[in-house]
């Protein structure tokens, strides 16, 4: 393994619902095994010293699928936010939720809260959840905010201070899985120079070697960041 290993990733974890249509399973099994992959994922990143990952769990257009299965999605985060976040807090994980949690139903937005509060002065690593999730969204809730201030005018800088984002590194390498080659309005500002990796394995099956031949293809690629 090289030694140039990202600061920052973010991922799209894609294809649950086609993994689990495979196995003649229903929707709501493919996110439940592809939470579990999340889980794996993080310590993977831990083990190589990357500490800020972004991942993309529900964007602002999944609110428009079946009631049935957005309404699994919610029993899903509910269990997450009340019964396995403790780890995320023992190893002092910082959480922060990218997206318009005002959406979701009382009790989850709470959920929120709390795991963003009870984890907001640990730095050693950095996890930004993408929930209720859209890039357009991120950018014109930044504008709103920027408007509100009275500001007039601002920097690169300046502006990246005003999203969702603000706490967190741009990721340096973005990885999308299940054979999907677009970025789905995930990150349009922060990913600008990330290098991305496009793998037709679906999520619930996304593996280690894998994981580690995308950081071995990172290495050997070279950053200019235009220059």
């Amino acid at each position: 393994m090289s030694e140039n290993i990202p600061k920052s990733i973010g991922i799209i974890m894609d294809g649950n619902r086609r993994w689990a249509k495979g196995k003649s399973l229903l929707p709501h099994d493919g996110h439940k095994k592809g939470y579990e992959t999340f889980k794996e994922v993080l310590n993977w990143c831990k083990e190589k010293n990357i500490n800020n990952v972004f991942v993309y769990a529900f964007s602002s257009e999944n609110w428009n699928r079946s009631e049935m299965e957005v309404e699994k999605m919610m029993d899903l985060l509910r269990y997450i936010l009340n019964e396995d976040t403790g780890k995320l807090r023992e190893e002092k994980v910082q959480v922060s939720v990218l997206g318009d949690i005002e959406r979701f139903p009382e009790d989850i937005q709470e959920g929120i809260r709390s795991l963003e509060e009870d984890t907001k002065e640990f730095s050693d690593f950095k996890l930004g959840l993408c929930l209720s999730y859209g890039g357009r969204g991120e950018v014109v809730n930044a504008v709103n905010k920027i408007i509100e201030s009275g500001v007039e005018k601002i920097t690169e800088e300046d502006f990246s201070n005003y999203l969702w984002s603000k706490n967190m590194p741009d990721p340096d390498l973005i990885i999308r899985t299940s054979g999907e080659k677009r970025l789905s309005g995930f990150l349009p500002w922060q990913g600008v120079y990330s290098e991305l990796f496009f793998i037709d394995t679906y999520w619930p099956d996304f593996s280690k070697e894998e994981f580690e031949a995308i950081l071995n293809e990172y290495a050997e690629r070279d950053r200019r960041n235009g220059k």
